[in-house]
C-alpha cells in the first residue's frame, strides 16, 4: 500500500482540464507526503515550501497528527504558522514551537456520539480496543496496543474515558482511535462507516486496521474549506498533496490535488494528478514546477 514504486512527473491526469487559477495556498499531508519515510523534510522540500510563502502561497499542514506531533514541522513553518490537526479536530498555531502550541479552533466529538459509536463498533467487530485523544491528553484502553511512542495518562475501558465525569472530562475529545487486531484495513474502514453511521466521522491513516473517528462532518476537507472561506480564498484556488483515505475528501474539494507516488487507491482516484512518492520529494517537485509557471 505504501511502495515507493516511481511514477509519472507532478503533471494532472489525462482528460483533467488545466487549471486556470493561481494557487494561493498549498494544504499538505504529512506522514507519506511532506515527510520522508524516516520522518525528516528533506531540504529540498523545506527549500519548496519557503519559496512558496515567498511567492505569496499560503502553506497549511493537514494532517491525523495530534497538536503535540508537531515538531516535526514545527521549524519549518512560515507565515501564519498554522497546522490542522487530527483530521480537522483542531486549527494549531505552531508559533510557540513544541509544547507551546496554541489551539486556535476546536471541532470536538461530543461524547455522547463517541460513547455510541463505541459501542456499535464493539458489537460489528468484536475485538475491537479504543484510545481517545483529547486537546492536551491521551489515554487508552488496557488492551489496545502500544501503537503510538507515548505512555498514557489513563488506562480505562473507552466507556470509563469518555463518561461525562471521566479522567479530563473538561477537555473536548478531539478523536477516537479504534483498533483491530485481525481485520483488513479497508474491510475494517468499510464495516466501521457502515455501523457507526452519522454518529461520527470515519476514516484511517494507518497501514494496519487503525481507524481514526471525529466529529459528524470533520475532516480534513471540512475544516479547510473554514480555514479558506476566513481568508477569502476559493476551492479552486488550493493545491493539495495526500496518500492515504483520510486525504481523500481534501483532494476531492481541492482544485488541483496529487496524489503520492505510494499512494492508496483511493487516493490515486481521488486526485486530480500525481507526483513521484515521498522519499523522492513528491510535494516539492510539484511546487518548484507551480512557481516555475508563475515566472515562465
Amino acid at each position: 500500500m505504501r511502495e515507493n514504486d516511481r511514477v509519472t512527473s507532478a503533471t494532472r491526469q489525462p482528460g483533467t482540464p488545466a487549471a486556470a487559477t493561481p494557487a494561493r495556498l498549498i494544504a499538505t499531508d504529512l506522514d507519506g507526503t511532506l515527510l520522508r519515510d524516516d520522518k525528516s523534510v528533506s531540504p529540498r522540500t523545506v527549500a519548496a515550501l519557503a519559496a512558496a510563502e515567498e511567492a505569496g502561497i499560503e502553506v497549511f499542514f493537514v494532517t491525523g497528527r495530534p497538536a503535540r506531533w508537531m515538531d516535526v514541522v514545527s521549524d519549518h513553518v512560515h507565515g501564519h504558522g498554522l497546522a490542522i490537526c487530527g483530521n480537522g479536530a483542531a486549527v494549531v498555531d505552531l508559533h510557540g514551537g513544541p509544547g507551546a502550541h496554541r489551539f486556535v479552533k476546536v471541532r470536538e466529538l461530543a461524547r455522547e456520539n463517541a460513547l455510541n459509536a463505541v459501542r456499535l463498533l464493539r458489537e460489528a467487530a468484536p475485538g475491537t480496543v479504543f484510545a481517545v485523544e483529547q486537546t492536551y491528553g491521551f489515554h487508552q484502553e488496557p488492551d489496545y496496543p502500544k501503537l503510538h511512542m507515548e505512555i498514557p495518562d489513563h488506562l480505562l475501558p473507552a466507556e470509563e474515558l469518555l463518561a461525562p465525569d471521566g479522567p479530563d472530562a473538561d477537555q473536548p475529545v478531539l478523536k477516537i482511535l479504534a483498533y483491530h487486531p485481525s481485520l483488513d484495513p479497508d474491510a475494517f474502514l468499510t464495516l466501521a462507516r457502515l455501523a457507526v453511521g452519522e454518529h461520527a466521522n470515519v476514516t484511517r491513516s494507518s497501514p494496519s486496521a487503525l481507524l481514526e473517528l471525529s466529529g459528524p462532518g470533520v475532516s480534513k476537507a471540512s475544516t479547510l474549506a473554514l480555514c479558506c472561506a476566513e481568508r477569502g480564498i476559493s476551492n479552486e484556488e488550493v493545491v493539495a498533496f495526500g496518500d492515504m483515505p483520510n486525504d481523500v475528501e481534501m483532494l476531492t474539494w481541492a482544485g488541483r490535488s496529487y496524489a503520492m507516488g505510494n499512494a492508496h487507491p483511493d487516493v490515486v482516484a481521488a486526485a486530480s494528478g500525481r507526483t513521484v512518492a515521498n522519499n523522492d520529494d513528491g510535494v516539492a517537485v510539484v511546487i518548484e514546477h507551480l512557481l516555475a509557471q508563475r515566472t515562465g
